[in-house]
C-alpha cells in the first residue's frame, strides 16, 4: 500500500464505558494491555462485516468478559497512526447485563482475549481510574462519563424505532378477486433476499442494545422484520393493532399513545417496529422529547427512515420529573451481520 492510500485508509474500532454505582459512588471497568503495559477501557477493529455498535459488545466481552448493553455514546477518537493510517474510535457508555436477559442471550459466544492480549481486568472508582488510565484521550472520555453522571443524564433507557425490512411490492402480493384490501396488506411478506437479510442484520444490533421487549405492527412485513431477533433473544413479539397503516389512518391519536406508553417503559430497552405512514406520528412524539439542537436529529420529512433503518433514542429522566431524549442515533444495520 502506497503512502498516500495509507493516509486515506481509516482503521474503525470501537469500545465502551462500562459504568455502575457502588454506594453512591461511579466507578468503571479498565483493562491492562500487557503489551503497552498500559490500562485503558476496552476497545478493538471493526471486523469485516461488522457495525461499530457489535464490534463494541464484542470486544468488551472478549477483553473482559462482561455482557454488555450499550447505552448513549460519547465522544469518537481520532488519531494517527505510525505508518500514516487514520484511526477512529468509537465509543459507548455501557452497563452489564446479567447472562439470562434477552439481549445476551440473543449474541453469539465469544472467545476470551489471552493473557497476552489482556492480562487484568478491574472495577475501580473513578477518582483512582484517573490515575491508573495511561492515555490522555482515556481520562479526556473519563471526564465525559462523570460529568453526564453528575449532570443526571448517565442513567438512561433506550427506545429503538424500526421501519420494517423491505416487503414485496404491493403489485406482485395483492389478489384484488381472492383477498380484501386489508387482508392483502396484513399478510404481504418481506422479500426473500434484501428484507430477510436486514431481519436478520437486526439480530446483534438490537442486542447490543440490550432489547428486552419487542413491540411490533402485527402485519407480517413488521413482525417478521423482528421475529429473527424475538427467536434469538427467547421473547415474544407483543402485537398493537394501533401500529397498523390502515389503524393509523383511522386514528393516529392512538398511535401517538401507544409510542408515547413505549417510549416512557423503562424497566427494559424496548423495540417498537411499524410502517412508513405511521412513522411521521411517531417522529411527532419523539420530537416532544427531544430537546435544542437534538430535535435536528429527529427526521421531519419523507421517508423518515430507510427499510430496514433503525433509530435509537436514549432517554433520562431530569428534574423535577421530566423525561428528555439526550441522545438520539441511526443506523442501517451491515448486511453480512446475522447471516
Amino acid at each position: 500500500m502506497s503512502s498516500s492510500s495509507r493516509a486515506k485508509h481509516v482503521v474503525r474500532a470501537a469500545g465502551a464505558l462500562v459504568w455502575r454505582e457502588r454506594r453512591g459512588r461511579l466507578e468503571v471497568l479498565l483493562v491492562h494491555r500487557p503489551r503497552y503495559d498500559d490500562w485503558s477501557f476496552p476497545k478493538g477493529k471493526v471486523e469485516p462485516g461488522e457495525s461499530v455498535r457489535t464490534c463494541a459488545v464484542r470486544e468488551v466481552a472478549e477483553e473482559t468478559g462482561a455482557r454488555i448493553a450499550l447505552g448513549q455514546p460519547l465522544e469518537t477518537i481520532r488519531y494517527k497512526l505510525s505508518d500514516g493510517r487514520r484511526k477512529r474510535v468509537h465509543y459507548w457508555a455501557a452497563r452489564e447485563l446479567d447472562d439470562d436477559e434477552p439481549g445476551a442471550r440473543a449474541r453469539a459466544a465469544v472467545a476470551p482475549a489471552s493473557a497476552r492480549e489482556i492480562d487484568d481486568v478491574t472495577w475501580v472508582r473513578v477518582k483512582k481510574a484517573r490515575g491508573m488510565l495511561t492515555h490522555a484521550v482515556d481520562r479526556d472520555l473519563l471526564g465525559s462519563l462523570v460529568d453526564l453522571w453528575e449532570d443526571g443524564k448517565l442513567d438512561t433507557w433506550t427506545f429503538v424505532l424500526v421501519r420494517h425490512a423491505r416487503a414485496v411490492k404491493r403489485s406482485v402480493w395483492n389478489r384484488p378477486k381472492t383477498r380484501d384490501k386489508e387482508t392483502n396488506e396484513a399478510t404481504r411478506p418481506l422479500t426473500d433476499d434484501q428484507g430477510e437479510v436486514r431481519a436478520r442484520a437486526l439480530v446483534p444490533v438490537l442486542a447490543a442494545y440490550g432489547v428486552g421487549r419487542v413491540v411490533s405492527s402485527p402485519w407480517r412485513r413488521c413482525v417478521d422484520t423482528v421475529a429473527p431477533y424475538a427467536r434469538a433473544a427467547g421473547i415474544d413479539v407483543v402485537a398493537e393493532p394501533a401500529l397498523t397503516e390502515l389503524a393509523h389512518a383511522d386514528s393516529r391519536k392512538a398511535a401517538r399513545k401507544v409510542v408515547s406508553d413505549v417510549l416512557r417503559h423503562r424497566d427494559v430497552p424496548v423495540a417498537l417496529c411499524t410502517h412508513r405512514p405511521v412513522l411521521p406520528s411517531v417522529m411527532e412524539v419523539i420530537s416532544r422529547y427531544a430537546p435544542g439542537k437534538l430535535l435536528r436529529s429527529v427526521p421531519d420529512r419523507d421517508p423518515w427512515l430507510k427499510t430496514g433503518e433503525i433509530m435509537v433514542v436514549h432517554l433520562a429522566r431530569r428534574p423535577r420529573g421530566r423525561i428528555r431524549a439526550v441522545a438520539i442515533e441511526k443506523q442501517r444495520p451491515v448486511l453480512s451481520e446475522g447471516r
